[in-house]
């Protein structure tokens, strides 16, 4: 468990499709988009392919648990031969970390092949389980997304195309979704009506891509075409992009995830015509505005918090320095320290740079206090390290709220800021001040469009659980 495990949020996941018209195979693309997008998810990958010129119901693909890089080899993308395909990151928020739950899923059934990759949460998905194993069904994994897929297998029996079984499917589903969808000879693509999650559309040469964040087509290539709308469902063929908008709500009832601009999302990617690293930064700026206070140096707590940290700086004119040294090769794969060893599990991960806070007033700039068991940490270290203040500054607001729609934020009771005050959580992390984000700053992230502050405010654009049903599955 690293320190984003320990006391971050995680995204649910990231997904990435191609097809290419021109029949070159797709799976090296999806790798690389993978590794664009592995900030979202560092559990399990997958690649699925198939060829569109090919047998009709015939799938390759290769999933395991691991980064991009631990699961994938140049030999087996190589074995992976096909002009279409999806790929998946997972990062677990229902369901368990299991080689079972990797994505994407490939289903086999009478209509043929479907090859499926989701990113986000159902709060309906028990339900809507139970429903389809009193008629039969058998579950492979543990995960929502295998849901979604046996009703959009169960709707393509009885309709025309595969667009009209992913409409029909979807109508069933309450939550959060982002789905990338396979078929023979179809690449579909469908954002739930609030825009929960992102998706965006790309092009290169004569290959379409559809791809959780533009950084990822970026990474291989493509230029930006346009952000799938929520509630819309784009199919991809060699007849071009269709667009079926039925499911589109009016535009002032969206409710984008703010944590994409916060934290989730690469700085180097747009979301929905929003850059990620200008929201940040304005963030910065509005923690200056809103909670200044005199010191030597701003910095930042890497990466999310760098942004913030200059913004901050540029805003208040106080230097902006760099505090930490991350250690990048600490993955999925660190082993955390037993608590009797004098390793820390922050240390290894983070390294104060002496010589930049010695004698300093310290302004720290952290995107999120979840539990509160690392900043206490962190706070330490920089004292240790000879600050002679140290200022907290976090770039969202208290979260004192969980999340059902794709984001890990914990039960009420976990989290640091429920019942207690900003001067109360300021002693028990140690720090000389606290400041958060103002909640009314939120939609000036998002330059206006309407989002989700349910983890902040309780209030949910949707009907949350009446329980807390994640990781239900496993029960």
């Amino acid at each position: 468990m690293d320190i984003e495990r320990f006391d971050k949020l995680g995204e649910e996941c990231g997904v990435f499709g191609v097809y290419d018209f021109d029949g070159n195979d797709v799976a090296s693309t999806i790798y690389y988009g993978l590794f664009a997008l592995q900030h979202r998810g560092q559990e399990s990958c997958g690649i699925a392919v198939s060829d569109t010129n090919g047998p009709k119901g015939k799938v390759s693909s290769r999933k395991g648990m691991g980064l991009c890089n631990e699961v994938f080899t140049q030999e087996s993308l190589g074995e992976l031969k096909g002009d279409i395909g999806v790929g998946h990151v997972r990062y677990s928020t229902a369901g368990q970390s299991c080689p079972e739950n990797a994505q994407p899923l490939v289903l086999n059934y009478v209509k043929g092949t479907l090859g499926l990759a989701h990113n986000g949460n159902l709060i309906n998905a028990l339900e809507l389980r139970h429903e389809l194993e009193y008629s039969g069904a058998i579950f492979q994994t543990t995960i929502d997304s295998e849901v979604i897929a046996y009703h959009i297998a169960r709707e393509r029996v009885n309709t025309h195309s595969v667009e009209d079984a992913v409409a029909k499917a979807i109508r069933k589903i309450k939550g959060a979704y982002s789905l990338v969808v396979m078929s023979p000879r179809k690449l579909i693509g469908a954002r739930d009506p609030y825009g929960f999650k992102p998706l965006c559309i790309g092009k290169r040469d004569n290959a379409y891509i559809l791809a959780s964040e533009t950084c990822a087509l970026d990474t291989v290539g493509a230029e930006f075409i346009r952000d799938v709308e929520p509630g819309e469902i784009v199919t991809i063929t060699k007849d071009g992009i269709q667009s079926d908008c039925s499911m589109c709500l009016p535009k002032g009832e969206a409710a984008r995830c703010v944590f994409e601009y916060i934290y989730f999302a690469r700085p180097d990617s747009c979301i929905d015509g929003v850059s990620v690293y200008q929201s940040r930064l304005q963030a910065g700026k509005y923690l200056a505005i809103d909670s200044p206070v005199d010191a030597d140096i701003v910095v930042g707590v890497p990466e999310s918090g760098n942004a913030a940290a200059l913004g901050y700086s540029l805003e208040s004119g106080i230097p902006y320095g760099t505090a930490f040294v991350k250690n990048t090769y600490v993955g999925r794969t660190f082993i955390k320290p037993k608590q009797s060893s004098r390793e820390s599990s922050v240390q290894v991960k983070l390294n104060v740079l002496k010589e930049s806070v010695r004698g300093k007033r310290v302004i720290m700039i952290d995107d999120s206090i979840v539990r509160g068991t690392t900043s206490d940490r962190i706070i330490s270290m920089l004292r240790e390290a000879g600050a002679s203040e140290v200022h907290v500054r976090i770039s969202s607001p208290p979260f004192l709220w969980p999340c059902y729609f794709g984001t890990d934020v914990p039960a009420r009771e976990q989290l640091i800021a429920y019942n207690r005050s900003i001067d109360e959580i300021c002693d028990l992390i140690g720090a000389d001040s606290l400041g958060y984000l103002k909640t009314e700053r939120l939609e000036q992230l998002s330059e206006g469009l309407p989002i989700c502050k349910g983890c902040f405010t309780g209030e949910y654009p949707m009907e949350p659980p009446k329980d807390d049903i994640r990781g239900d599955y496993d029960k």
